[in-house]
């Protein structure tokens, strides 16, 4: 087999610098740098990659001219732009032309200012800097803040977490509303009345007729509009009652509507319930009767109306539970209790009253009754329909040689956390404050006062703060101060427009009076801002759901055994009882 031989090319050598040779050199190494191919590279560069030199000091910067043009818009004495040197298409060295397509690809430097953060420290103007130069980012403060936000939204993230997991530390949600009456199955429904319609009534009654005036008024001591929250006083209880039964029930009203005096009756009351519909946002109710062509606006036994409510418009939901002392149905009963203690204590108790046209109706004899006044006033709502209300008023006072009539309402602060206002901290230095605080979450019912005040054409209505002892204790209470607001002015401050107000009841008078005769019930919607009217039996809500005791031969006989030992057991517990009440009697 034969081998050819490996000739081994001579290596050029280059004295001038490193690198090949030039070609053009004709010194012996020009020999074998004439065998190398020309315009080949002797390293393999990728097409990203620039050709030649790294930096041309030889170039003459001053002398523009000098450098070949290349259509750069780059400063043509930048020492290191090397466009007129970029690879051509063959792996070959460009011409002195250049590639503006290939050119625009690469980038040398980058001459860019580096990004602003949007939420770093802004540059400020330095008059001493150099105003060519960009100034430095302070990239380890940005990254430390970035940081340090992280590690609070962590922190946030887990003190929420474990809040929700926590038994002892729940979150109060909202509470489900309730409706104030049990839809029944076979209720039909007949309307569905929204409050935005409410809005755009409005109807304007001429000066009402006083019909009558009954009861006695007791006269308001004014030393309570001098108490502050030093010297709050302590509220006490009364056993006066105040007897405020229901329309049709009124031995006054059945009287006048047997005189025909009026079309449609109602309390101020109930009228203000109809007025301040689109404030309410817990459930009521009323009980509406079409007898003949004469219409009577009722309430039930036990309906929300007999009570208060407290914190009705608050955005802070209450303790749903009934046991709870701060619950919605709880602090009404509170306020109510509070109320009408309040009305007591502020008068003049010197045994004096004024006495009026008649005594108040639906009283036994020997029962004592609590300061108050109803006046019977009829308003002209058509030409053919009359409206006569029973009004309430709770305390006369003489101003310049005149008797002015009152009406006395208490505000009740259960908690301050609730609220957000300590009366005892704002009350006497920032009344305004604490007012449109209470506005703010008990608006419905200080609309419906005022509405009250209002329709009985009372000359001032007193409003008190009444606070718990402790926001534990709601058995004990102390009066920290006593305002005193005229009606009109003080509708106008919430708000209120009267003849708004008669247009929501002239439109549902209208509406009932188009409905045959019968039993009906308007019900507020719990979740929704609106009302319904419902067609009842006329049975409804008369104690018909009292179960009666089944008669002796349909009742199941018990077993002579267990009969023997009912008797043993009743004999027992009989001996026991006896006992109990020789004791007392014994202590007494």
């Amino acid at each position: 087999m034969v081998f050819e031989a490996f000739e081994v090319g001579t290596v050029p050598f280059n004295s001038d610098g490193w690198g090949p040779p030039d070609a053009s050199d004709t010194s012996s190494t020009s020999a074998a740098a004439a065998n190398l191919l020309p315009n080949v590279p002797f390293a393999s560069f990728s097409r990203s990659e620039k050709l030649g030199r790294v930096a041309d000091w030889t170039r003459a910067l001053s002398n523009p001219s000098a450098r070949p043009h290349t259509g750069s818009k780059a400063d043509p004495s930048a020492i290191f732009d090397f466009s007129a040197f970029a690879v051509d298409e063959g792996f070959g060295l460009t011409n002195s032309g250049g590639n503006a397509d290939e050119d625009a690809v690469f980038r040398l430097v980058d001459g860019k200012p580096p990004p602003r953060p949007k939420f770093g420290p802004k540059w400020r103007f330095n008059q001493y800097h150099n105003r060519n130069q960009l100034p430095q980012r302070r990239d380890e403060e940005v990254e430390a803040k970035k940081r340090e936000a992280e590690k609070d939204r962590a922190r946030r993230d887990r003190l929420y977490n474990n809040n929700r997991n926590n038994i002892h530390q729940q979150r109060r949600e909202a509470a489900a509303f309730k409706s104030s009456v049990d839809i029944q199955p076979e209720w039909n429904m007949l309307e569905q009345i929204p409050f935005s319609t409410f809005s755009k009534l409005s109807f304007t009654v001429q000066e009402p007729e006083d019909l009558l005036l009954c009861g006695g008024l007791e006269s308001y001591d004014r030393s309570y509009d001098r108490i502050t929250p030093k010297a709050d006083r302590r509220l006490e209880r009364f056993k006066n009652r105040s007897f405020k039964v229901t329309t049709s029930d009124d031995l006054v009203i059945r009287r006048l509507a047997k005189e025909d005096k009026a079309t449609v009756f109602a309390t101020d009351a109930i009228l203000a319930a109809l007025m301040c519909a689109p404030r309410s946002v817990y459930s009521w109710d009323l009980v509406i009767q079409r007898v003949g062509n004469k219409l009577f606006f009722d309430k039930r036994d036990g309906s929300p109306l007999d009570l208060l409510s407290v914190h009705e418009t608050s955005q802070e939901p209450l303790p749903e539970a009934k046991d709870d002392i701060n619950s919605a149905h709880s602090l009404g009963v509170e306020a109510a209790y509070i109320n009408q203690n309040f009305a007591q204590q502020v008068l003049v108790r010197n045994g004096k009253r004024v006495t009026f046209d008649e005594p108040i109706p639906n009283v036994n004899e020997g029962e004592e009754n609590a300061s108050i006044a109803y006046r019977y006033r009829r308003w002209k709502l058509d030409d053919s329909m009359y409206l006569v209300a029973r009004c309430e008023l709770q305390s006369t006072v003489d101003l310049n040689n005149q008797r002015s009539f009152l009406t006395l309402n208490a505000l009740n602060e259960f908690d301050p956390k609730y609220s957000g206002v300590d009366w005892r901290l704002k009350l006497e230095t920032q009344r305004g404050a604490v007012l449109a605080n209470e506005l703010k979450n008990n608006g419905n019912k200080l609309a419906k006062w005022t509405a009250q005040a209002l329709l009985a054409n009372a000359d001032m209505m007193k409003i008190g703060f009444v606070s718990r002892v402790h926001p534990r204790d709601h058995y004990n209470h102390v009066i920290l101060s006593v305002l005193g607001y005229k009606p009109k002015d003080f509708a106008g401050q919430i708000n209120l427009n009267t003849n708004n107000m008669w247009g929501i009841v002239k439109s549902i008078v209208d509406l009932c009076m188009k409905l045959s005769e019968g039993k009906y019930v308007l019900v507020k919607d719990p979740s929704k801002p609106q009302v319904r009217i419902y067609e009842v039996p006329a049975d409804a809500f008369d104690n018909d759901y009292v179960e009666e005791p089944l008669p002796e031969d349909e009742q199941v006989q018990p077993s002579e055994e267990n009969a023997d030992a009912g008797a043993e057991t009743n004999g027992a517990s009989s001996t026991n009882v006896a006992a109990e009440d020789k004791k007392s009697e014994a202590e007494a």
